[in-house]
């Protein structure tokens, strides 16, 4: 099966990549705060290029990856252990894991709600999973970015959708498309994967690119 980004796997990781190495948009931050140290597994949801194995490494944690593209996983692989598959049909068994995480994933997936049920299921109870994605209020086909400092929302923020409309040519959606979900769509799904929702955070910036989840196997 051919995914979407093993035809930029190249560009992502030797343009895209490192023009946001300093982490503008705060994901590092959110990420700290939200999962926390801890020890053991944490599976990457998702993980592309394994950029994020660094972060969750500094955190005490041990990442694992799984992601649906072969380009991607081309550069992963001298970053963290990493496995091909479909996030909907993870290849871990029920309540194995203590720690997932979703990072600048969900607009990817276009079955996300699944991808959920599938975490919550191999979790352990008490397990944490950590999400963390673009700011569904003010980003999206509907959102133009351009002016950081008036962020323009035009009509379609309700209407879930998938779209390669984009303010730049610099990012990922207008590459490979994107899924929208609303807040409370979104939200809702976390419940009901059968998640409990426990805290959230936001990035940086006058209005915040992303939106951070923690949510819980109770």
């Amino acid at each position: 099966m051919r995914a979407a980004y093993d035809e930029i796997a190249d560009w992502y990781e030797t343009e895209f990549l490192p023009r946001n190495a300093d982490d503008p948009l705060g994901q590092r931050r959110v990420l700290a705060g939200l999962l926390g140290r801890g020890e053991g597994m944490c599976l990457e949801i998702g993980c592309g290029t394994g950029v994020h194995a660094a972060a969750l490494r500094d955190l005490g944690w041990t990442p694992v990856g799984v992601d649906l593209s072969a380009g991607m996983l081309r550069h992963a692989r001298p970053r963290l252990p990493v496995v091909r598959g479909d996030a909907a049909r993870l290849p871990f068994r029920d309540g194995s894991l203590p720690a997932v995480a979703a990072l600048m994933v969900h607009t990817d997936m276009p079955a996300y709600p699944a991808v959920l049920r599938e975490a919550a299921r191999v979790l352990r109870p008490g397990g944490a999973l950590v999400h963390v994605g673009v700011h569904p209020c003010f980003c999206g086909g509907f959102a133009d970015r351009a002016d950081p400092e008036a962020v323009v929302v035009r009509p379609g923020y309700l209407d879930g959708h998938w779209t390669k409309k984009s303010w730049t040519d610099q990012g990922i959606r207008d590459k490979v498309g994107a899924s929208h979900w609303p807040l409370a769509e979104l939200l809702g799904a976390f419940l009901e994967a059968g998640l409990a929702l426990e805290a959230f955070a936001e990035g940086d910036g006058p209005t915040p690119v992303i939106l951070g989840v923690r949510a819980r196997r109770p």
